[in-house]
């Protein structure tokens, strides 16, 4: 909208044309709002912790790069969305031994019929980077050393167990604080994305040999129940909690008027029940309040701010059978993967240094899969700090009747926050209002999911509400990928936000657009997962091979074509979905 200060997109760069929301769309899936853009990637931020490791450890040289440090082409927003530059990622690939750009799309796009093909150019190689990477996969495939991560992690919980009372700070204490994590969020970001090129390499080895020898259908199978991912925790504690609502007339009394004001009505109630299970909803929000969809920005409500949210993901899971604790689904799997391991060990008895490596693979998949996932939920726990310190900021503006909720504050930059609590910065409601006009139009657009060339301006993208696709019919079979093996039958249930899950019933197979770990609690009650896009190293995908739920992703288009009611087949092996009958 003209007249609007918004944040800037990413200058394109002609070299690297290809840009994609593949995986950047589970960190920022809706456009992000200024503040969080300036508190959390810009200005020394996440941003420039994926340039520190992109030149640091992976190889790449500061000359390819722009020369302003704060700017790094390898992610960023393009008409308000955030976009991943996968040339950049694929060319790291072909660089990397062992590695190559096919490897590279197969891990972010599986099969989407819109990955342009691959084309080498003369610079693409350098062998100051394949040195270095020659070093680095000495660490992935040999040492596998994770202080690092560890350190980090404790240091996350250091900085949540050293919150100040938040109520009692002024204005300025809180913005400095929050302006204080953009260090630790530079540093940690750089740790998750050195974790997320090294878990691509083991299950890469293992799909490789598992093919060399005839059985390709077993890759999959080797990398589910790994155990370790801290994404999954939430889940099996939430899994807890609903034992004890399951366990109690009185709670499941309060959860059947449903999750809005839920959080509200259990602190009222002098019930022991419900001051027992408050006690150890607490315990959960002071671990895994953090989390939330859309955790990356400031403006979004997590189960923390929120916990209404939380209790509607416990709602779902107090409907299902102690038989289907998560856990029992994770040992399964867990025994199924060591037999399939035993298998390949035993195929490959005769070529000693094959098997050495496949063994290698196996303990690396075992070390970067979830160290992938616990540099993200360490990072996230940091990020949540910046957010309530803001938030209680809103809080106060609310008060004042400046703005309507807390969250709004993030619709002011930074300078314009300081300025604001200098008492600068007048006319905030109508500044906020403006703004919000603006994101809220953002979010009627449909960003194309890959863009190869000068990137199209949004005023030209279509309208989400305009979006068609051709239904399906009974018979059909849709193609996708594998993203957890096992098979499941049952209803799909089309769920466009984790918030508002009250569709879903034990056994319904959930389908739904796009997944960050915040959608996981809702795979709990699910006998099966369909995502419209994802690949194997999409952060839902990790875990949900940790839960054991059979699960294809990259089936295009599924939450519009598949129409809610439908019973379905899921088959994880196989990566398709077939529509068995039509509600």
């Amino acid at each position: 909208m003209p007249g609007i200060r918004w944040i800037e997109d990413q200058p394109f760069i002609a070299k690297v044309p290809f840009m994609t929301r593949a995986n950047v769309g589970e960190v920022i899936p809706e456009p992000p709002s200024p503040l969080g853009w300036d508190l959390v990637f810009a200005n020394g931020g996440t941003i420039r912790g994926w340039r520190d490791c992109a030149t640091v450890r992976l190889g790449i040289g500061e000359e390819e790069l722009d020369p302003d440090p704060n700017r790094h082409e390898w992610i960023g927003l393009q008409g308000g969305y955030g976009y991943l530059n996968a040339a950049w990622i694929r060319i790291w690939g072909e660089r990397t031994p062992g590695m190559s750009a096919a490897a590279i799309d197969a891990a972010y796009f599986g099969d989407h019929p819109d990955v342009p093909p691959y084309v080498a150019e003369p610079w693409h190689q350098n062998p100051a980077t394949t040195e270095k990477m020659t070093e680095w996969l000495g660490w992935v495939m040999g040492t596998m050393e994770q202080d690092e991560l560890n350190e980090s992690r404790e240091e996350s919980r250091r900085v949540r167990a050293s919150r100040p009372n938040l109520a009692t700070a002024t204005d300025r204490e809180l913005l400095d604080r929050a302006i204080s994590m953009r260090p630790l969020c530079r540093k940690m970001f750089d740790i998750h994305i050195n974790q997320s090129g090294a878990a691509a390499i083991g299950p890469g080895t293992i799909t490789a040999v598992c093919a060399a020898i005839g059985k390709p259908e077993a890759a999959m199978r080797l990398i589910v129940g790994l155990g370790g991912v801290d994404s999954a925790a939430p889940s099996y504690a939430m899994w807890e909690l609903s034992r004890k609502v399951r366990a109690s007339a009185a709670l499941m009394a309060m959860f059947d008027a449903g999750p809005a004001g839920l959080n509200a009505r259990l602190r009222a109630s002098d019930a022991p029940d419900a001051q027992a299970f408050v006690s150890a909803f607490d315990e959960f929000l002071a671990e895994f309040g953090s989390r939330g969809p859309n955790e990356w920005d400031l403006i979004a409500a997590t189960w923390e701010t929120t916990p209404d949210i939380a209790l509607a993901a416990i709602d779902r899971m107090r409907l299902a059978a102690d038989s289907e604790s998560p856990r029992g689904h994770t040992e399964s799997r867990e025994a199924e993967r060591k037999a399939v391991e035993a298998e390949v060990l035993e195929a490959l008895a005769g070529d000693p240094e094959t098997q050495a490596t496949f063994r290698a693979a196996m303990a690396s998949s075992a070390t970067y899969v979830p160290g992938r996932e616990r540099a993200k939920t360490t990072i996230v726990r940091v990020i949540e700090e910046s957010r309530v310190a803001v938030w209680e900021i809103g809080r106060r503006a609310m008060e004042r009747g400046e703005i309507d909720h807390p969250s709004e504050i993030c619709y002011l930059f930074q300078d314009e926050l300081s300025d604001y609590i200098d008492g600068k910065l007048t006319g905030v409601k109508e500044l906020v209002a403006a703004r919000k006009a603006h994101r809220e139009w953002l979010q009627t657009l449909e960003p194309p999911f890959i863009i190869n060339g000068p990137p199209p301006p949004n005023t030209t993208w279509p309208k989400r509400s305009d979006r068609t696709v051709a239904p399906v019919s009974a018979g059909e079979v849709l193609a996708g990928v594998s993203g957890c093996p096992g098979t499941a039958r049952g209803r799909a249930r089309v769920v466009l936000d984790p918030s508002d899950p009250t569709v879903l019933e034990p056994g319904d197979i959930l389908v739904a657009p796009m997944t960050d770990p915040a959608w996981t609690p809702l795979f709990v009650p699910a006998a099966g997962v369909v995502v419209d896009v994802g690949a194997a190293l999409s952060h839902a995908i990790i875990v949900s091979r940790e839960l054991g739920i059979p699960c294809a992703v990259s089936v295009t288009g599924a939450s519009q074509r598949i129409p809610d009611g439908a019973l379905v087949e899921v088959n994880g092996d196989q990566g398709t979905v077939t529509v068995l009958e039509l509600p």
